[in-house]
């Protein structure tokens, strides 16, 4: 079966010691779970895509947001994760396959699966899982390489779309 791993919003801005406090994800335990699934999947053949949120660099963006602004260091691949390769697409919604050229990679390749790790577990893990689903194509999460800061409350909600959408973890 032909898989790709999405390694999702693994950046500097969510992960490095300058965070914002609201990123209160554990770091060390992520990135290991993150750079474990690499080497795996990169060892097995399969295609290793990283992705990155991306905000207008714009006076108004970094007063509202302060975080992943185009062009800054925060907005890199964190520096502790592993690269493996240069597939690497940049989205500025929370579905990563809005980005036409990885859709149209992931279409031309014919992954039978992706395979979705990485921030937030029920923000843009969870839409890049639904959007592929709206899609035809079929998307797994993986529970060791996921992390989420989300409120029980929005949590909730998301996993009963992630249900009703029979997009499974593994």
């Amino acid at each position: 079966m032909k898989t790709a791993l999405i390694v999702i919003d693994m950046q500097n801005d969510y992960l490095w010691e300058k965070r914002k406090s609201r990123f209160s994800y554990d770091t060390p335990k992520l990135v290991g779970a993150v750079n474990g699934l690499i080497r795996r999947y990169a060892a097995e053949g399969s295609d290793v895509i990283y992705i990155r949120h991306i905000i207008q660099n714009l006076p108004t963006n970094r007063l509202l947001f302060g975080y992943s602004i185009a062009g800054t260091e925060g907005a890199a691949l964190y520096s502790g994760l592993e690269k493996v390769s240069d597939l690497c697409f940049d989205k500025l919604v929370g579905d990563a396959l809005t980005n036409r050229e990885l859709l149209e990679r992931v279409r031309a390749e014919g992954y039978e699966e992706l395979h979705l790790c990485g921030l937030d577990e029920f923000g843009c893990v969870a839409n890049t899982a639904l959007g592929a689903s709206k899609r035809g194509i079929t998307a797994r999460i993986l529970r060791e390489g996921t992390a989420t800061v989300m409120p029980e409350g929005k949590a909730d909600k998301m996993k009963a779309k992630l249900q009703a959408a029979k997009i499974e973890y593994i």
